[in-house]
């Protein structure tokens, strides 16, 4: 097996690699941060804040007593409170026992319940609200679409027709009038597979009747990274003109030939410019997440497309935009989860479920194809690292909050002795799953 294959060709390996240690260290970052924070403020000492593992390369002590560092090793990091044995927060019963009951309060051993289940939640819900936060700086910077059927910007891309300018209202298309945006795009999607379509639009104050592109073309918006079509070379602004000689006319009429292609190599001619390039690759089955629920599984190749032209946007104000931020985290949660159980249940596949190659890949080709995509990947993770770091699997916080909640419960915390067998247990987990992972990284492609 090449390792190397995994990634996006071996010139662009130091791009991957500094892409996937900037996402982790940010990730990892936010997350210490919260359990820091919420730490201080909840009475809790922290001794040392690090970035990475291993030999020191900076460090300096802040006015509260806390070193900051940044480590060697850029692969995680660390909290380590008063009375931590280890950056894992193991026990250090004989510093501790060196503490007067006043500094032992300032320990995480020593804290009440209410302040460590505070600190240990703090971490994943730092990273959901950054996530929160970035998803929300997209809606505000990029701004959402309104709900009227309004031409916002034009694309350039060839076809026979009259254009669609700025400013356009369609008030009918194909003889069916629209009042909505979103009745536009439904009829746009019912339509057969054709060159051009029939507007009716409003035009500096007057009706015309145009021949215009079809509202679905068959041009690449965007290339999702790892897919068959970003491997084959496939680029945004591309235009499918064929699929092994037929004729394509439509992004649906494409989406069914792949669909139907039951994993057939197949080659795709585009048009990027005035160039005609024949493209071989071979559609994946890909198991996707469905609105309602569940997941279907089909066969794609990696492209998403859009309306011909980009609907006239709004600045969403502070609220909503917030709004928009948390719903984009609840999706990532809900379609994780769902994914999770589903590959546990066998309805889907686990190969599904990626490991440290996998996720730098991903994260070298986002970064390859702009600052925007790879923040968005960022804020993706974040909310994956957060819900992962939630399960009830010891040694992750989720665990920690078991324990804290058989504390609260049975007015005792369990057992040393069982506590050490559980850590043990959940570690075991955590690693099989991080090499299975790394099976899927190598074996399913």
């Amino acid at each position: 097996m090449d390792i190397l294959a995994l990634m996006p060709g071996f010139g662009n390996l130091a791009l991957t690699v500094l892409a996937f240690v900037l996402a982790l260290s940010i990730i990892v970052a936010v997350h210490e941060y919260g359990h820091y924070i919420v730490g201080r403020w909840s009475g809790i000492h922290a001794e040392v804040f690090s970035l990475g593992f291993g030999p020191v390369l900076l460090s300096r002590v802040d006015r509260h007593g806390t070193r900051w560092q940044l480590a060697a090793l850029p692969f995680g990091g660390y909290v380590k409170f008063l009375g931590d044995a280890d950056a894992a927060s193991g026990k250090d019963d004989e510093a501790i026992g060196r503490l007067s009951p006043a500094e032992r309060r300032h320990t995480m051993h020593g804290a009440p319940l209410w302040a460590r289940a505070a600190t240990v939640a703090a971490g994943p819900v730092f990273n959901f609200i950054f996530s929160a936060l970035v998803f929300a700086g997209f809606f505000w910077v990029s701004g959402i679409a309104t709900d009227e059927p309004l031409v916002g910007k034009t694309k350039a891309f060839p076809y026979d027709g009259q254009p669609l300018l700025p400013g356009d209202r369609i008030l009918a298309l194909e003889g069916t009038p629209v009042t909505t945006l979103e009745e536009l795009m439904a009829r746009g999607n019912a339509l057969p597979p054709a060159p051009n379509a029939d507007y009716r639009v409003l035009r500096d104050g007057a009706e015309q009747e145009i021949i215009g592109p079809h509202p679905y073309p068959a041009l690449v918006d965007s290339v999702q990274p790892k897919s068959a079509a970003d491997e084959s070379g496939i680029l945004p602004g591309d235009l499918v003109r064929a699929i092994d000689g037929t004729a394509v006319q439509s992004f649906g009429q494409m989406r069914e030939i792949v669909g139907a292609s039951e994993g057939r190599t197949m080659v795709l001619t585009v048009q990027r410019g005035s160039e005609l390039l024949d493209l071989s690759l071979t559609p994946r089955r890909v198991d996707l997440p469905l609105r309602e629920g569940g997941f279907e599984t089909r066969w794609l190749i990696g492209l998403t497309g859009g309306l011909a032209f980009g609907p006239e946007l709004r600045t969403p104000g502070v609220a909503e935009g917030l709004g928009l931020g948390v719903q984009q985290v609840g999706l990532v949660a809900r379609t994780s989860l769902s994914g999770l159980w589903h590959m546990i249940t066998g309805a889907i596949s686990s190969c599904n479920l990626q490991g440290p190659l996998g996720i730098a890949e991903a994260t070298g080709t986002a970064a390859s194809q702009g600052i925007d995509s790879f923040i968005w990947l960022v804020a993706l993770l974040s909310a994956a690292v957060g819900l992962m770091n939630l399960l009830p699997v010891p040694v992750l916080d989720g665990g920690h909050l078991v324990f804290y909640a058989w504390e609260a419960v049975m007015r005792r915390p369990p057992s040393d002795a069982m506590l050490q067998r559980l850590m043990s247990l959940g570690l075991i987990v955590v690693l099989a799953t991080m090499a299975f992972g790394l099976t899927n990284d190598l074996f399913c492609r």
